[in-house]
């Protein structure tokens, strides 16, 4: 599977034009926004429907707090700010007043991981997705490129009940084509003799590894909805290979890997390598940079999977 990395798109502007395609179809969906509409790009949003955009200014809480409001009145409400903010200063908005009484909600953290580059790890979210896969009733997603982006828009526009969406700050590259539907999880790659399951950013990284090490028949399988996860599918791919590798732009503590663990340890247990953060802070930097880092560049990610491999 080949992807040009050298064209990247900004997954936050098709997630402002999806979000505006949305509210063209279905006048009851809402928009707020914590006075980054900008960086956010619910911008799109609110200038071509400004009666249903609400700026509540830099106050996440009340954010939370007035978009299940809405939600009681029959609205669908799109609640979006950094991945931070959306999730960590609004935990207990959301834990009580959204998810506990189910409501329609759907929360938008962009500017999640390591990516979010030079403001460092006070605006780094490497444990937004523990925090929201904790909470009952919640569905999270993590889009990987704009294609995936703009129909898990339609997908939570069109399905009820509250969900938290992870849109990168940094541009992608295209991974899939006009044929692409939204499923929980996918193989990609076809192998033999390692799985490795990841979602959002790392996967062209992955991709990219997978390339590199030819010698390996790598599976490849994506996973943009990390609860509730598609057991089945993953299980019956990861059957073909008896090893697994997680790959995650967050904490390996809470995300993908440690839901990955649990599936794996409860059903068919076998070896799994969690590759992410490893239970620390973000820095300041250059986003690819970071990602080389912290281990998750192609270069570290080819080096990784050889290694892991080796190691049987």
């Amino acid at each position: 599977m080949l992807i040009n990395k050298n064209e990247k798109k900004s997954i936050r502007s098709a997630f402002g034009k999806a979000l505006a395609q949305a509210g063209r179809i279905n006048p009851d969906i809402v928009v707020l926004d914590a006075d980054l509409s900008c960086s956010t790009q619910t911008q799109v949003f609110a200038k071509e429907f400004p009666d249903r955009f609400f700026n509540v200014g830099i106050a996440e809480q009340d954010m939370i707090a007035c978009a299940a409001g809405l939600a009681t009145e029959g609205k669908i409400p799109f609640a979006a700010s950094f991945a931070m903010f959306a999730t960590g200063r609004t935990y207990d908005q959301i834990r009580n007043s959204v998810a506990y009484p189910k409501l329609n909600v759907k929360i938008i953290g962009t500017h999640g991981g390591v990516t979010v580059g030079e403001d460092g790890a006070s605006h780094q979210a490497l444990e937004d997705i523990s925090l929201m896969r904790g909470i009952p009733n919640m569905t999270v997603i993590v889009p990987a490129d704009c294609r995936e982006c703009e129909q898990v828009i339609n997908f939570a526009a069109t399905t009820g009940g509250p969900m938290y969406i992870r849109v990168a700050r940094s541009n992608v590259c295209d991974i899939f084509d006009e044929t692409y539907e939204f499923k929980p999880a996918r193989v990609i790659k076809e192998g033999t003799d390692i799985s490795v399951i990841t979602n959002g950013e790392t996967l062209a990284e992955v991709i990219d590894a997978a390339n590199n090490l030819k010698d390996i028949s790598i599976q490849i399988i994506h996973v943009p909805v990390v609860k509730p996860l598609d057991s089945k599918t993953i299980l019956n791919a990861i059957a073909k290979t008896g090893r697994v590798i997680t790959v995650e732009n967050h904490s390996i503590i809470g995300g993908l890997g440690s839901a990955i663990c649990e599936l794996v340890s409860e059903n068919t247990p076998m070896p799994v390598h969690r590759i992410g953060t490893k239970d620390v802070f973000g820095q300041s930097g250059k986003s690819d940079e970071l990602l080389d880092f912290y281990g998750l560049s192609s270069a570290k990610l080819t080096q990784s999977i050889k290694e892991i491999y080796e190691a049987k």
